[in-house]
């Protein structure tokens, strides 16, 4: 008789955790091992700035503020292995939360590129990135790169513009 209840025990473990089928999507609730990349953030807005000036706009500078909340972002996201704009907040909120609640603001995110350079270019290639970058209300911006190596897209940038 022991050895019945013992069989039937493991064939109903068994077949809860074949329940629990499989999950393709991650879960929200892991954070990955993240460390923030070291910027240029001026060489960013130089960037930034001679593309808008290119395009008949104002050039940009860096405001503290806006890089603590794209660094604030671009870590949610690292953290998570995910590419979101609602992770932590939605960007109204988020924005709020750093006294910009009435200003032109705006936010682009990316995962993978490497370098300032390739991220630039993507954002440049993307309509509704590249309309955010030529703003004409924005005047500053913040930058930041958050890698998770252990993610699949390693690396996870944020650009938050915001009027003056």
């Amino acid at each position: 008789m022991p050895k019945f209840k013992f069989a039937l025990a493991a064939a109903l473990l068994m077949s809860l955790t074949a329940c629990g089928g499989v999950s393709v999507m991650p879960d929200a609730s892991i954070e990955n091992a993240t460390h923030t990349a070291v910027l240029d953030e001026v060489a960013a807005a130089a960037a930034i700035s001679a593309y808008r000036v290119q395009n008949g706009l104002s050039p940009v500078v860096v405001d503290p503020v806006l890089v603590k909340a794209a660094a604030f972002q671009a870590g949610n996201n690292a953290r998570h292995g995910q590419l979101s704009h609602e992770i932590g907040g939605s960007f109204t909120s988020r924005m709020a939360s750093v006294g910009l609640a009435k200003a032109w603001a705006a936010e682009n995110l990316s995962a993978g590129s490497e370098t300032l350079e390739q991220v630039l270019a993507r954002w440049k290639a993307s309509p509704e990135h590249n309309k955010n970058m030529l703003l004409p209300q924005i005047r500053r911006i913040g930058i930041a790169r958050v890698d998770a190596p252990t993610t699949r897209y390693k690396r996870f940038w944020a650009l938050v513009m915001a009027g003056t």
